[in-house]
């Protein structure tokens, strides 16, 4: 049950740290700024503040953050005519290197945090 209840901790703490990351893009954003690292990256640091044993709860954190950059990136740009979500994920290679690399960069973060505190609480036991 602990288990369950540490990895439940880091998934809702994920979830804050991806909306404030989310809203803070957001608000970049409308300032100018491109900070597209802001939402993965804040998932990221936001789900290693708990200790977990699950590689599983990583790899969730991993793809959350990287569908939350592609999201961000969609709602300041639409990138079709249509405007559908569907369409930048299945064309996200045409994105322009430097969006690449930030959502990347932030999917990265979304997992290694958590990656790094489940070795943790793994070499502690």
């Amino acid at each position: 049950m602990d288990a369950f209840r540490s990895s439940g901790l880091v998934l809702i703490a994920a979830a804050v740290g991806g909306v404030v990351g989310y809203f803070a893009f957001m608000w970049l954003a409308s300032m100018g700024f491109y900070g597209l690292i802001l939402p993965g990256g804040l998932l990221g640091l936001a789900a290693g503040t708990f200790k977990n044993r699950s590689i599983a709860v990583a790899i969730v954190c991993g793809v959350a953050a990287l569908m939350l950059g592609l999201f961000a990136e969609w709602r300041i740009r639409p990138f079709n005519a249509d405007g559908s979500f569907v369409y930048l994920v299945a064309h996200f290679y045409d994105l322009t290197p430097i969006t690449l690399l930030m959502i990347a960069a932030g999917a990265a973060i979304g997992f290694w945090v958590p990656f790094r505190r489940s070795m943790d609480a793994k070499a502690a036991r």
